[in-house]
Order: C-alpha cells, then sequence, then structure tokens
C-alpha cells in the first residue's frame, strides 16, 4: 500500500511543463534556450577540476557522512567571515552538517524536527512556507506527517510572508518554518528585522526557522543578511550558543560557485538541531565523496570566483532592464537571477515563448497553491531563470523582446 498523504503532492512543475509543451513543435532553425529551470551555466571553476582529480586512489575508501574535517573548518571559516559571527559561535565538528545539496538537506531536516502532535489541542503540525515555494518545502512537510501552510508572498507585501499576520494558534501548531531570502523566485530580500522578528516568534511558539539561504551570494548590490545576522541582532552583547537557538542556515555551491553538478552544501545554527541532524544523517546517507569535498573546501576559501560570478549575472540584468524596460511589471530584484514578470496568462506566454522563439519558461502558478490567496501570489507571472551564458542570456532577450513586443 502507497502512503495516501502522498496524493496530497501536486504534479512536480516541471513534469507540468514537460506536459504543456514537449508536444508542441519548435520555430525552425532556432536553437532552444532553456530558462525554465535555476541550473547555472556559468564557467565551472578551474579549482573544481584540479581537486576532484588529485587524488582518484581514495575513491577505494567509503566517505565519511559528514565530510572531511577541512572541509567542515572550510565552511565554518567562511560562515564566520561572510556574517562577522565571533570566531568560536561556530563549531565544526558539531554545527556544520555536510550536505550533498542543500536540496536533501531541506527535505531531511522536516524529520528532525516535526513532533507527531504540535499545539494546545494536540493536532498534526504545520509547517509554514512561502507561496511561492521550493516544491522540497512540500514533499518535506508531508513526508514528515505534518500539514504544510501556504504564506503568500506578492507584490502588496514586497513578496515576503506576512508572519504578523498569524493567529496564535496557527504559531503554537507551527514545527517549522521554510523561509528563503533572496527569495525564489521574486528575488526579495528580507530585513535583519524582519528575520529577527521571525525568530523571536519561534521561540516564544516553539518552532524551528530553517532559512534557505542558496542564493545569499547572487545579490545586485548590498550582501543580504541571513538567519545568523538576525540572531546576533537579538543576541546584542550576549552572543553564546543560546543565540543560535531554534534556527538552521542552509548554503550550497550550486549558485554561489556555479557547480549545482558537485551536489554539495551544509547546514549549521543550533547546536542541538545539528547534533541531532549528524545523528539522523548516519542512517540513511551517503557521505560527500572525498574528491567532492576537497573541491568543497577550496571553493569556500575562494571569493575571487564568486565576485566574477556576481559580474556575470549583473550584466544580464543589464540586458534584461534594456530590454524589457517598465514593461510585464519588470523590477530588477536585489537578489537571485530570476526575471518575474505579470504577463497576465503565465501558461498562455509560456506556451507563446516556446513556439515563436524556442525558450522554455515557467509558468508562476507552477509554483504556488491557492491556499489562503495564494492564487493571487503566482496566477499572471512567468518565471525566468537567466542562468545561460552571457551570449545565449542576450540571444534569449532578444527573443522575448521580439515576442512580447508582438
Amino acid at each position: 500500500m502507497l502512503n495516501p498523504r502522498i496524493d496530497e503532492l501536486s504534479d512536480y512543475p516541471f513534469a507540468r511543463l514537460r506536459t504543456l509543451l514537449d508536444s508542441e513543435p519548435l520555430p525552425a532553425g532556432m536553437p532552444m534556450i532553456n530558462l525554465s529551470i535555476g541550473e547555472p551555466n556559468h564557467p565551472l571553476p578551474p579549482m573544481v577540476i584540479e581537486q576532484m582529480t588529485a587524488d582518484l586512489s581514495i575513491l577505494n575508501r567509503y566517505p565519511t557522512i559528514n565530510g572531511t574535517p577541512e572541509f567542515r573548518s572550510a565552511c565554518a571559516a567562511w560562515i564566520t567571515r561572510r556574517y562577522k559571527l565571533p570566531e568560536t559561535l561556530i563549531e565544526p565538528e558539531t554545527q556544520i552538517v555536510a550536505l550533498t545539496g542543500t536540496r536533501e538537506g531541506l527535505y531531511m531536516i522536516a524529520n528532525v524536527i516535526v513532533p507527531q502532535k504540535k499545539g494546545t489541542k494536540g493536532e498534526r503540525p504545520l509547517v509554514l512556507m512561502p507561496n511561492p515555494f521550493y516544491q522540497t518545502y512540500v514533499g518535506a512537510a508531508v513526508a514528515a506527517g505534518a500539514d504544510p501552510y501556504f504564506l503568500p508572498a506578492y507584490a502588496e507585501n514586497g513578496f515576503l510572508p506576512d508572519f504578523k499576520s498569524l493567529d496564535k494558534d496557527t504559531l503554537d501548531r507551527t514545527a517549522l518554518v521554510y523561509i528563503c531570502s533572496p527569495a525564489n523566485p521574486q528575488g526579495a530580500v528580507a530585513s535583519v528585522e524582519y528575520l529577527a522578528h521571525l525568530i523571536e516568534l519561534a521561540r516564544r511558539h516553539d518552532f524551528v526557522v530553517a532559512f534557505d539561504e542558496c542564493y545569499a551570494e547572487i545579490y545586485d548590490q548590498v550582501p543580504p543578511p541571513g538567519g545568523l545576522d538576525a540572531a546576533l541582532h537579538l543576541a546584542g552583547a550576549k552572543v553564546g550558543q543560546g543565540a543560535l537557538k531554534n534556527i538552521v542556515v542552509f548554503h550550497s555551491l550550486s549558485k554561489r560557485s556555479s557547480a549545482p553538478g558537485l551536489r554539495s552544501g551544509f547546514c549549521t545554527g543550533d547546536h542541538e538541531i545539528t547534533k541531532a541532524f549528524i545523528k539522523l544523517r548516519n542512517y540513511g546517507c551517503t557521505g560527500m565523496m572525498m574528491p567532492v569535498a576537497a573541491a568543497s573546501a577550496a571553493l569556500w576559501r575562494d571569493e575571487k570566483h564568486v565576485e566574477e560570478n556576481r559580474a556575470l549575472y549583473r550584466q544580464k540584468f543589464d540586458m534584461a532592464q534594456n530590454v524589457l524596460g517598465n514593461r510585464f511589471g519588470f523590477f530588477r530584484p536585489a537578489g537571485g537571477f530570476y526575471l518575474w514578470l505579470d504577463v497576465g496568462d503565465p501558461e498562455a506566454m509560456a506556451l507563446k515563448l516556446w513556439r515563436e522563439a524556442a525558450l522554455r519558461t515557467l509558468p508562476g502558478n507552477y509554483l504556488t497553491r491557492p491556499e489562503n490567496g495564494g492564487e493571487k501570489a503566482g496566477k499572471s507571472y512567468l518565471r525566468i531563470a537567466l542562468v545561460a551564458d552571457l551570449e545565449a542570456t542576450k540571444a534569449a532577450l532578444q527573443r522575448i523582446g521580439n515576442v512580447l513586443g508582438a
């Protein structure tokens, strides 16, 4: 017998997109450009190949579940530098959880956190998430025995969920909150004060906040604050392990270093949660391959390639701004690499761009659920991922301009 709750999961967005587009012909002689998925196509930093191939003889050994000491130290040192943390706040051996990509970690953290019952009435727990949402959040909630609870993020609320609008009963039932900043897909960046308020709610109502910060190093002008910034903001001068209570943060090399195929990330935060997370992973996860750990450590220690990566995204947003101007609600996001265009009927527009311009884009309504006003959050939007190289991006934007201008 199948778990009946699997039926609560809608078809994955890219499966829906295949159904929409794949039976449709492409224009003759026009190469397809895929702008539907957030898979960076920038050049791989040379150090990855160097580190991955330096000593392949180590492949005759099982990798350790939680990476290597060098990997954990590099992650702890990077996040300490990035968020200006006290030097001893992150303990590499017990507070760095090595992940084969943050998707895996974001999914598994629900199994670490979510209890069987929550709230004053002992009900099924809630897992809160922004709407539009990363599909992994929903799968994690359902698999952990919780109910997903969707908080709309649309233009009127700055594309960020309004946690202040939630009543006490809802907050008391909440076991876990996912929050992504910069947001996927809108690129909105939450302020330190916004994030600190969310942490205060978590401590008051006994839930955990999972800060999905995989786009934190892709920004236009100002480095986005994160969960650790907010924790220090609340702690003031009293910074110790208690400063990280009820929070975990997730970081990845997929976007930061344009290395999605490396499948490398990490989680850190509340000492008790990371210890439990490592314990759970020992039971069911494949360890990080040692060549991957070596390449990852080198990437976390280097900033030059990240700055070059950001510069490429800025050039692409310059192009987009020139082509689109103020049409279709165009705005230049503070972070991330998506355009979030108000096109009216996103499925019709995705079909039009496919048939006439050989461009693969993603309807925003594939990323949303209608609960709590969520239909408004995505029903008129199209997500366009500016992940191709500069030449392909220029060609794609020219095609978009031609089609949308027609």
